[in-house]
């Protein structure tokens, strides 16, 4: 297996984690949060999914899918196009208000962007650096893995939401 083949299968499995979070849950079962500071299950998804489309067309020089393909509009969030949900408040993430559907439908659309430019990525572009702004600077492969890390995170955070939401 090649660096990009073990990427692929691990960015692979975060749609199918992602839905077993929001199957059979309602637009509020997706809003509900443990606690009013919380983020919810729907928030953790579109965040998980923008984080990588950010950073995945950053990496590519390409438009977003969020843009180029319509799911801002289709979304119709009450933020600006380029938001991603870093940084957000707590009422600002309890305004991702979308059914189960649109949210793993982004995240498969940008899985499959990211697969795209994982195919095509040539080996040695894994020790290209992509940030000079830390020490060590960020190389294309420290990057792709934080972007999988914090995708994994998310989504796990998700898995578990929708735990706690089952059992209250």
């Amino acid at each position: 297996m090649t660096p990009s083949d073990v990427l692929i299968e691990a960015f692979d499995r975060l749609p199918a984690i992602a839905r077993d979070a929001v199957s059979g849950l309602t637009v509020d079962d997706l809003a509900w949060r443990p606690d009013p500071e919380a983020n919810t299950i729907a928030w953790l998804v579109w965040h998980t999914a923008r984080g990588q489309d950010v950073q995945i067309a950053d990496l590519a020089a390409s438009e977003q899918v969020w843009t180029a393909d319509g799911w801002a509009e289709t979304f119709a969030l009450p933020f600006a196009p380029g938001e991603m949900g870093y940084g957000q408040s707590a009422a600002e993430a309890g305004e991702v208000r979308v059914e189960a559907d649109l949210l793993i439908g982004y995240l498969e659309a940008v899985t499959l962007r990211t697969r795209g430019y994982l195919d095509d990525l040539d080996p040695a572009s894994y020790a290209d650096v992509v940030d000079e702004q830390w020490e060590p600077p960020v190389t294309a492969g420290a990057r792709l893995v934080s972007i999988l890390g914090d995708c994994s995170q998310h989504i796990g955070q998700a898995s578990y939401v929708r735990g706690l939401l089952d059992r209250r």
